[in-house]
């Protein structure tokens, strides 16, 4: 496949063979969030946002597999690099009682494991003084971890505050932090002493004029429930606050600066730990290697994930739980093809400039799609290429995700009625026009 020139090519979505093989995966599969019959075929051509369905159907995929393929597939920047890498078994290391290497010293190690990925992780958080990191295998599993690492350091603080909207993963405790469809808590046990509050819901809002309902009367409804007299949650028993800087499953909305700028107060004023989910939103995504960059906030813990192919919480030493086996995982830091993508992804969005790039291809898709002025759109959003195109109806939304899928374009939903947009952060300029195209036909032929 010709990256420079391929264009999406569909005959039928689903195709016949997609079809069967969609109905073979659900025979055994548990029901899960499967959104339509796309099955990929990993023999066929495909690289960076184009791929090809075992129908030979020809798409463009504009999910990135909910960012957890920053690269797209197949990328040279990803795949040569690993060429060198001789497939062993076992690919992961039990446990976390043992460590791994290339062969090579260490600081000449051209195919970089789970060591390589914490050091390249520290660097990229060095400017909110972070240098420890606990890896495991899933985003879900950072964010536990960065619960249990809060409960610990708090000494006993038996309180946490989440967000109206939030989405921080499927494990129990992480369940227990979710505010968005209510689906994935009903009837599931949940940790007790977790508050939630208004998310900002306008990027442009001050004090005077928010409407979420987080600012009232010249104050924060956090600020109040913390106020030492007025309050009903004692800061020095909350162990910490938990935010998405970008929220994900809730819709892509981007808070603003005032919003951000009241944790940041409370959070210091309070000495409180706060935890940036940035499982969706770090890793180049939004432009700038974490969400976090875009405001006012230090966050005491960042979780990542999803871009990583690991699981990564990461903080300070002094955070961290000084005991041994405090925190552990049977396959933390130890998947050694994952560890070694992550830490080529993170060279690749140094080295070739990715987040320079995703700013102004994010810039392009929102300004074209802005003067295409397209029926039905209620808003457009985005930081870098984490894009969202809002609509007036969660009908048209889902009509133009079906419309977009039968042109081959790749998108996903997210919130009540947006359609999320996560091109590779090396999307060329050629294949978001291709991508505006296929969406604004998409649009109005659903209008």
């Amino acid at each position: 496949m010709d990256r420079e020139t391929a264009t999406p090519d569909v005959e039928a979505m689903p195709g016949q063979r997609a079809k069967q093989w969609a109905e073979r995966h659900r025979e055994h599969a548990a029901t899960s969030t499967y959104v339509y019959d796309f099955v990929w075929d990993t023999s066929a051509p495909a690289e960076g946002p184009f791929c090809t369905d075992v129908d030979g159907n020809v798409l463009l995929d504009f999910t990135s597999h909910v960012a957890a393929a920053p690269l797209g597939y197949n990328n040279p920047k990803i795949m040569e690099p690993m060429a060198e890498f001789d497939l062993v078994d076992p690919l992961k290391i039990a446990g976390q009682d043992f460590y791994v290497s290339s062969g090579h010293d260490y600081d000449d190690d051209p195919l970089p494991g789970p060591a390589g990925l914490m050091d390249r992780l520290v660097d990229a958080t060095d400017h909110y003084g972070m240098d420890t990191v606990f890896l495991s295998n899933s985003g879900a599993e950072a964010v536990e971890n960065a619960i249990k690492v809060s409960y610990d350091h708090s000494d006993g603080g038996k309180y946490g505050i989440t967000f109206d909207g939030a989405f921080h993963g499927r494990t129990l405790g992480a369940l227990s932090l979710n505010r968005s469809k209510e689906v994935y808590r009903r009837k599931f046990p949940e940790i007790a002493g977790i508050h939630d509050m208004p998310y900002c819901d306008d990027r442009n809002c001050s004090p005077d004029t928010c409407s979420c309902g987080f600012f009232v009367d010249n104050t924060s409804r956090l600020r109040e429930k913390l106020h030492p007299k007025r309050g009903h949650i004692n800061p020095e028993e909350l162990s910490y606050i938990i935010l998405e800087p970008i929220q994900g499953e809730g819709g892509y909305r981007i808070p603003s600066d005032a919003f951000m700028q009241e944790l940041a107060d409370l959070a210091d004023e309070y000495d409180i730990t706060l935890i940036a989910d940035e499982i969706q939103s770090g890793v180049g995504r939004t432009g700038k290697m974490w969400g976090s960059d875009h405001f006012p906030i230090e966050p005491d813990i960042i979780t990542s994930a999803k871009a990583l192919r690991v699981g990564a919480t990461i903080s300070k030493k002094e955070i961290f739980p000084e005991e041994k086996s405090r925190l552990s995982s049977t396959w933390g830091a130890g998947d050694i093809i994952a560890s070694l993508q992550g830490a080529l992804t993170l060279d690749a969005i140094e080295e070739y400039d990715l987040m320079d790039n995703a700013v102004v291809r994010g810039e392009q898709f929102l300004e074209t799609m802005a003067d295409a002025d397209l029926p039905g759109v209620a808003d457009l959003r985005g930081k870098g290429l984490m894009l969202a195109v809002e609509f007036e109806t969660k009908e048209h939304r889902d009509a133009v995700q079906e419309a977009a899928l039968k042109r081959g374009l790749l998108t996903l939903a997210c919130g009540y009625k947006v359609l999320r947009i996560l091109p590779p952060l090396d999307v060329t300029e050629r294949e978001i026009s291709l991508g505006c195209d296929l969406l604004g036909e998409a649009i109005e032929a659903t209008a």
